[in-house]
């Protein structure tokens, strides 16, 4: 999120949340690299899924409430929307104590992961990021949160 304006949206600090989370939902590769691997620093899937859903209660309200303050426009919170439902919908299928394995396991998972894709594409292009670039730490991205 190096590119991103720290200052351009109200709750930036919530929107770098929803995109980290996005990010690491979203990138099969880091899930066999980090999450499968156990890689310290990165929490796993329910970590990932808090972020998603903790301050801003995508779990209960339609992303269209944060058009402004979180997202840019209704485009990113209709993506958004999709992706947290699909991932959701795993996660209640699954629990939220499951290993990673039983998420990459589940036949939906697929569908989640090129959800949170479309949303972290949409939202690292408007705010002027690399997707392509790994995710990074829970650590960076605490600075990244405290700055400003």
């Amino acid at each position: 999120m190096g590119g991103m304006p720290l200052s351009d949206l109200p709750w930036w600090r919530w929107r770098a949340n929803v995109r980290s989370a996005l990010h690491m939902l979203s990138d099969p590769v880091f899930h066999q690299d980090c999450w499968l691997a156990g890689a310290a620093g990165y929490g796993d899937v329910t970590d990932a899924v808090y972020r998603l859903v903790e301050d801003t209660w995508l779990d209960n309200w339609s992303g269209e409430k944060y058009v402004g303050t979180i997202f840019r426009d209704s485009g990113e919170a209709a993506l958004v929307d999709v992706a947290v439902l699909r991932v959701l919908r795993i996660m209640h299928q699954v629990g939220a104590d499951a290993p990673v394995s039983a998420y990459l396991g589940h036949p939906g998972w697929p569908e989640a992961v090129r959800a949170a894709r479309e949303a972290h594409l949409r939202m690292a292009a408007a705010d002027g990021d690399d997707p392509d670039r790994p995710p990074a730490t829970l650590d960076a991205l605490r600075a990244l949160t405290r700055a400003a």
